[in-house]
């Protein structure tokens, strides 16, 4: 299917990926929390997409749900905006982005 490609593809070529929607709080949340952090990241809205629902039929075959912010870091889906959150405050996320 050309949307799982595209969702692989995209998280191969950027070490940062937000699969997210413009109009989604946890979302904005987790681009607040990368920007705080001061670190380059790719972000893919969905909901200016004409394969929206491809996408995130992609997506949750990968990681096993299509809500959104869907967010990789190398390759490998680390969660969604809360998980990202408790990363962030538990000091996790700046390990997983300092190797």
């Amino acid at each position: 299917m050309a949307a799982t490609q595209f969702v692989k593809d995209a998280i191969a070529h950027d070490p940062i990926v937000l699969f997210t929607k413009s109009d989604c709080g946890y979302c904005e949340m987790v681009k607040e929390i990368f920007d705080n952090m001061k670190v380059t990241y790719k972000v893919i809205e969905l909901d200016n997409r004409e394969d929206m629902d491809d996408i995130q039929d992609a997506l949750e075959g990968i990681t096993g749900a299509r809500s959104v912010p869907r967010v990789f870091v190398d390759g490998v889906f680390i969660g969604g905006g809360s998980d990202v959150r408790k990363m962030s405050q538990s000091g996790k996320l700046q390990e997983l982005l300092q190797k």
